[in-house]
Formats: structure tokens, C-alpha cells, sequence
């Protein structure tokens, strides 16, 4: 039995060498202001979120709230010198304007029923005795009411690089992480998925917000009738112990790869 998180497939495509450093091997780093400033984000707007599906009245202000507790009191190891690019006060500023622009412009555009969803493991008999189970929560992610009776899964993703000088939010590479997502609600729940979307919460000084188009996450993962999908690429990697490396990774970087002082693939 070999257990995958559904969070970190994305990950498994990026650079599959550093991704068992990580998920196999336990090896990781410290997280840095700009990551401790997405993680306090989605920490707020979860709050948001869910206050909308309870009906308990929590306001934008008061998530906020939250925000700022979770920024100044990660609960997780952070490297306050690993990226000089922002400060606190500046990742608190930040934080603050994508908090709001957040409760008042994107999150009632949806009609959510569920925001980081648990979900039961799903297992995959890959043959040979080995077998693949997906499992976690929908990390950061919403199950939102879709068009058509199904449901649309809307990703939130933070970062310095999501939308581009046109205004359109990025989703190269998100599929294998919401794949894995549709996938296992639709197996939890019986309910057909519509698609799948990235809202952008950019964590720069200009705060910029977006949300994406709607796109199938599930075909890479599955595949078609003439082509493998990710899952069977997957499988192969965990059969063989073979994780290939990927130097040009835009992750291959100390800040992010706990591999990297003893990776020899990696540009010196």
C-alpha cells in the first residue's frame, strides 16, 4: 500500500525526484513569509467561507481576525531570513487587501457546500500487489454548486506568479492536484463534478485577484481510450522506485525542495 496525498500530485509531475524527498523521505524545509502569508490567507477566507454555509454571520472584519493570528503564529517551522523580498508588516498589508478582496469580489460569485473538504481514502489496484491510495482533505480547496446538477471544484492558490499581464489566471500544471480532488469526491459522494477552477489571490504589493476559467482536471488524470493518464504514469514511477528529476522545475530551489543540498542534478 502506497499513500498519496491528493494535495501533492501536482508536485509528482513537477519534479517526482524532489517529491519523495518530501512525501517518501520526510525531508522539508522551513516555509518562509510569502508561504506563512498564503497559508494565514486561506486560514481567513476558509473561515469566511464556511460562516456563508452555516449562516453563523461571521463577517469579512471578523475573519480578518484570523488572518492575523495565523500569519503571526504559524504553528509550523518558518524562516523569517529565507526570503528578503517581503517583511511581515508588508506580508500583514498584503494579506489584508487579498483578505477583503476576497470576501467582497470572488467568494460570493460562488454557492459553496463545502470548503476543505474531508474526504475517505480511494484506492487503486495498480497490479502486482501494489496499490495506490489517494487520501487527505481538499486542501485549500471548495466544492461550490456547478450548472448542470453536478458541482464545480474551485481551487484558491496564493503566490507571487498566478496571473498574467493580460489579466488571465494561470492553470498550467494544476490539473494533477484537482484531478485527484474530482476524483475522490466523486467517488466519495456519487456526485458528478463539472470541472474545475483556480482563484488567484497574488501575493505581491499589487494584490491582484482573479478567478479562472473552468476546465477538466479529471482527463490527465485518467486518460483517454488511446492515451494513459497521470494515474498510470503514477503507478510506473511507484513500481520501478524511479522518481526522475526535473532541474528546471521552477521550484528547484533551496527555498522550496528539501532535497536540494544533496541533489546533483539540480544547476550548482
Amino acid at each position: 500500500m502506497i499513500e498519496v496525498r491528493a494535495s501533492s500530485w501536482g508536485r509528482l509531475f513537477d519534479c517526482a525526484y524532489a517529491w519523495e524527498g518530501e512525501h517518501l523521505l520526510n525531508l522539508k524545509r522551513p516555509s518562509g513569509i510569502r508561504a506563512s502569508l498564503g497559508t494565514a490567507v486561506h486560514a481567513s477566507t476558509a473561515v469566511f467561507d464556511q460562516s456563508r454555509i452555516d449562516g453563523t454571520g461571521i463577517t469579512a472584519s471578523d475573519a480578518a481576525d484570523v488572518f492575523v493570528a495565523t500569519l503571526h503564529n504559524p504553528g509550523g517551522d518558518v524562516d523569517y531570513k529565507q526570503d528578503r523580498s517581503i517583511t511581515m508588516r508588508e506580508a500583514e498589508q498584503i494579506g489584508l487587501t487579498l483578505h477583503a478582496k476576497y470576501c467582497a469580489e470572488i467568494s460570493p460569485q460562488f454557492e459553496f457546500v463545502a470548503v476543505e473538504m474531508k474526504m475517505e481514502p480511494v484506492d487503486i489496484d495498480c497490479g502486482d500487489g501494489i496499490t495506490l491510495r489517494l487520501k487527505g482533505t481538499m486542501d485549500r480547496a471548495r466544492v461550490a454548486r456547478g450548472g448542470a446538477g453536478g458541482v464545480i471544484i474551485p481551487d484558491i492558490k496564493t503566490g507571487s506568479r498566478l496571473i498574467d499581464a493580460d489579466g488571465n489566471v494561470l492553470i498550467k500544471g494544476r490539473s494533477p492536484q484537482l484531478g485527484a480532488y474530482a476524483i475522490m469526491f466523486e467517488q466519495n459522494t456519487r456526485t458528478p463534478t463539472e470541472g474545475s477552477q483556480i482563484i488567484a489571490l497574488q501575493t505581491t504589493a499589487s494584490a491582484r485577484t482573479g478567478v479562472s476559467k473552468t476546465f477538466d482536471a479529471k482527463r490527465p488524470m485518467l486518460g483517454t481510450s488511446y492515451e494513459d493518464g497521470l494515474i498510470a504514469h503514477a503507478v510506473q514511477f511507484l513500481k520501478s522506485g524511479m522518481f526522475p528529476p526535473n532541474p528546471s522545475s521552477p521550484l528547484c530551489d533551496p527555498r522550496f525542495c528539501g532535497r536540494w543540498d544533496s541533489c546533483i542534478y539540480r544547476d550548482a
